[in-house]
């Protein structure tokens, strides 16, 4: 596998739950979940490095999401708790090779990801 394949998507009601699945590519350094509103740009979600398991997240969903990985399966999630109708967007994951003092300093921005999936949809109704 070159490219990222994820799912998991759907609609919920504001304070709903979603589970979001992304197939990696093999021994990937580091994966993230971005979303992508209409109208909008791609902004970065959360984050993390494989090997040491260390995450990332944007200020607007700490402690409400949570990005994890399954290294025998090469699968990453991200468990979306507390979704608030802001959430709504196409959710994709993307792949970086860029190490992770770049992504400290920087944050998770798209630029720094080269290997995109199609995107889910995930729509938050109130």
């Amino acid at each position: 596998q070159v490219l990222p394949v994820e799912s998991g998507g759907g609609s919920v009601q504001a304070g709903g739950s979603l589970k979001l699945s992304c197939v990696a590519p093999k021994s990937s350094y580091c994966m993230g979940w971005f979303h992508q509103a209409p109208g909008s740009e791609r902004e970065g979600v959360a984050a993390i490095y494989t090997e040491p398991g260390t995450t990332f997240y944007a200020d607007s969903v700490k402690g409400r999401f949570t990005i994890s990985q399954d290294n025998a399966k090469n699968i990453v999630y991200l468990q979306m708790n507390n979704l608030k109708p802001e959430d709504t967007a196409m959710y994709y994951c993307a792949a970086s090779g860029w190490p992770m003092t770049t992504l400290q300093a920087l944050g998770i921005v798209d630029s720094l990801f080269l290997y995109w999936g199609q995107g889910t949809q995930v729509t938050v109704s109130s």
